[in-house]
């Protein structure tokens, strides 16, 4: 466990400081959704994955662009559909005549920001083509390994209404997303800036990165130091727990998703100007970290139970941190 005492408070000013301004960036393409903003930057700075799930129309593709823009790195976006090929999005390994070898490649996955744009639209067989690449940080093509660099975030949208022509992505790959977020609509006040500024047909178009990929590395580095007490570990370890002995879950927490949620506590702890993690840094990154980790039984699915109530229900009955343990 790393020892708080390695957290500088200028690191810790940096960081927050820095994390607002790529915060604030983004906010000016996407009105009114800060928390959402912030839990992908999270997402971002833990090296995790951020699953945005919601109707047409909320602003989905525009905050993946505008975080893309507000950063000095590569963005890709990629449009799922049934006909996209494994090799469409990893690269492909090509015979070179003038210098008689073969040579990779690179697809568009071989950038810092890309977006899976309706994920869901494509074939299994192309969606298992991210399966290594989310969670090891590269792929092998041909026997042949190839890293894709930090930072490095994929950012899958799907509608959750319109399933005709869909594949619903397996839980080994939504076990690789750190979070799933709703954008939403925006607020009376942000709909109607909205309206008046209408004759902006590309609000990410216009902005300028704040911040380059290497500020990114850092913030991941100094994330990693914050310190995580005792007792907020057996705390998360108490959740996961929870939830693989609930009636209504069929499948709990993975040992996968309990370590993302340590690192995105973390990095969200950094955010608010702590170098260490609360109680309540895990209690809001609950829903976003658990609700698509668990996979509701039978019953309670047909009978209308959520995760998300789930998860409220799990936070209400685990005993939360008092003491330093």
């Amino acid at each position: 466990m790393t020892d708080i005492v390695t957290l500088r408070p200028d690191d810790v000013r940096w960081y927050a400081d820095t994390f607002d301004r790529v915060v604030h960036n983004v906010e000016s393409a996407v009105l009114g959704k800060r928390h959402v903003v912030r839990l992908a930057l999270t997402c971002l700075v833990s090296g995790g994955h951020l699953l945005l799930e919601d109707l047409p129309g909320t602003g989905k593709t525009m905050m993946a662009r505008a975080l893309a823009k507000s950063l000095e790195c590569s963005f890709a976006r990629i449009q799922f559909t049934p006909d996209l090929l494994p090799s469409d999005v990893t690269g492909v390994t090509v015979y070179d005549q003038a210098h008689g070898e073969f040579a990779f490649h690179p697809g568009p996955i071989f950038h810092s920001v890309v977006l899976a744009d309706e994920i869901n639209r494509a074939s299994p067989k192309t969606q298992s083509a991210l399966l290594e690449v989310m969670e090891e940080g590269h792929v092998t093509v041909d026997g042949q390994t190839h890293e894709v660099g930090r930072p490095f975030m994929v950012i899958g949208t799907q509608n959750p209404i319109e399933q005709a022509g869909t594949y619903q992505l397996p839980e080994a790959q939504l076990d690789r997303f750190l979070m799933r977020a709703s954008v939403g609509h925006p607020d009376a006040a942000s709909t109607e800036a909205l309206l008046a500024d209408s004759g902006v047909r590309d609000r990410a178009a216009g902005l300028a990165p704040v911040v380059g990929a290497h500020e990114i590395v850092q913030m991941s580095r100094l994330a990693d130091m914050v310190h995580a007490d005792a007792a907020i570990i057996r705390y998360v370890r108490q959740l996961a727990e929870a939830t693989r002995e609930l009636p209504d879950v069929r499948i709990g927490l993975s040992t996968r998703g309990a370590l993302a949620w340590i690192r995105a506590a973390r990095a969200w702890a950094l955010a608010e100007g702590r170098g260490h993690v609360v109680p309540e840094d895990i209690a809001v990154l609950a829903r976003p970290v658990l609700g698509h980790r668990l996979l509701m039984a039978s019953g309670a699915a047909f009978g209308g139970v959520t995760p998300e109530e789930v998860v409220d229900t799990l936070l209400a009955q685990v005993p939360v941190p008092r003491d330093r343990g």
